[in-house]
């Protein structure tokens, strides 16, 4: 492979790892707070997607504000989804959260299955995030260079959150301890809402700028892309925003640079990002930017 190829994989690898990353740091919220793998995520990812196909191609309203009322409503939808399946179920076993979330899941799916069909629909994208630059050789496209922008962004939107306002110094309090953080005075079901509408907000960006460089929705788009990010989730550090930012660039750069390398393995690609989750577990359990939870969050 000559310089010029490998850096267009590059270049590849870090936009889809981008996506990856925005998705897999509302699991590392999550789990930070309520040591819940919320399994539902990536249907939210979904959820934004198939919102903005229908503010998009139905009712014909401009692009930005489909993308704000899309992510404006996951984050509403995720904050009711804690409010009407986890937060009822704070004091029991970790296990019923973890069931619960597994259903929640099917039941986005089926849901919009039974109501949008199974059938994958044309996402029209916008002509400006369809322009093609070629520099020296290297080709990309307006979107492919704007997701890593808008992960990075966020990223530092979110690491200022969490240690520059109040709203973030009560969702790491709330971390260590949900008990104290209530004698305190500070409503933790308040503060744990706001970690789901983020997470899910996230999530939603996700799944835009998803189809936005794969034009097409359908309800089980979210399944294999959610695994996948909470694969980069883990391989970064769960417990760690920028790990978990990490964790979706190695993945990223995987799936894209092995097929590069060998293209016979483009059967196996989605393996790729789970098998070099196993190897990262093997030699540092905690993940790349793991962190002793009980000393350290986020």
């Amino acid at each position: 492979m000559d310089l010029l190829t490998f850096v267009q994989q590059m270049v590849n690898g870090f936009s889809l790892g981008s996506m990856y990353a925005l998705i897999a740091i509302g699991y590392t919220m999550v789990y930070g707070v309520l040591r819940l793998i919320n399994f539902a995520h990536g249907d939210i990812m979904m959820v934004g997607a198939f919102l903005a196909y229908t503010f998009v191609s139905i009712f014909n309203l401009p692009f930005s504000l489909s993308v704000f009322l899309a992510v404006s409503l996951s984050a509403l939808l995720g904050m009711f989804m804690d409010k009407i399946a986890y937060k009822p179920l704070r004091q029991a076993p970790k296990i019923s959260l973890l069931i619960t979330a597994i259903g929640i899941s099917f039941f986005l799916e089926n849901a919009f299955t039974v109501f949008a069909g199974g059938t994958p629909r044309a996402f029209r994208v916008p002509e400006y995030m369809e322009h093609i630059f070629n520099v020296s050789g290297i080709i990309f496209s307006t979107a492919s260079i704007l997701v890593p922008i808008m992960t990075l962004i966020l990223l530092i939107g979110i690491l200022f959150i969490l240690y520059k306002t109040k709203y973030g110094m009560a969702i790491r309090a709330l971390s260590f301890d949900i008990k104290t953080v209530n004698l305190m005075g500070i409503d933790a079901n308040t503060i744990i809402a706001i970690v789901f509408g983020l997470g899910s907000a996230l999530a939603a960006i996700g799944g835009i700028f998803w189809v936005i460089n794969y034009p097409s929705v359908e309800p089980m788009m979210g399944v294999l892309v959610g695994l996948k990010a909470f694969a980069a989730a883990v391989v970064g550090g769960i417990g760690s925003v920028s790990g978990a930012v990490l964790g979706g660039f190695i993945i990223g750069f995987t799936e894209v640079v092995v097929i590069a390398f060998w293209p016979e393995m483009g059967g196996y690609k989605d393996a790729f990002a789970f098998v070099f989750l196993i190897l990262v577990l093997l030699f540092k359990p905690t993940g790349i930017m793991g962190q002793d939870l009980e000393k350290s969050r986020f």
